[in-house]
């Protein structure tokens, strides 16, 4: 295994679905810009309730991604 550089950044994905969509949807976003992703760490879960239920979640996550 060779040495690697990493670098990361702080993203908020949202669902009104699920928190792994949430995720899912994040995670593929950044992709379009961002080459390399290794690795997500979730530092935050949040949502939004509307008549005594969940309506909308957000995950906020931190990517990580090899610096060529």
């Amino acid at each position: 295994m060779s040495d690697a550089i990493y670098k990361t950044v702080d993203v908020v994905g949202s669902s009104a679905s699920s928190i792994e969509d949430a995720v899912s949807g994040a995670i593929a976003r950044a992709s379009k810009t961002i080459d390399h992703i290794s690795w997500f760490e979730v530092g935050e879960i949040r949502g939004h309730v509307e008549d005594g239920k969940v309506a909308h979640y957000q995950v906020g996550l931190k990517i990580g991604f090899r610096l060529d």
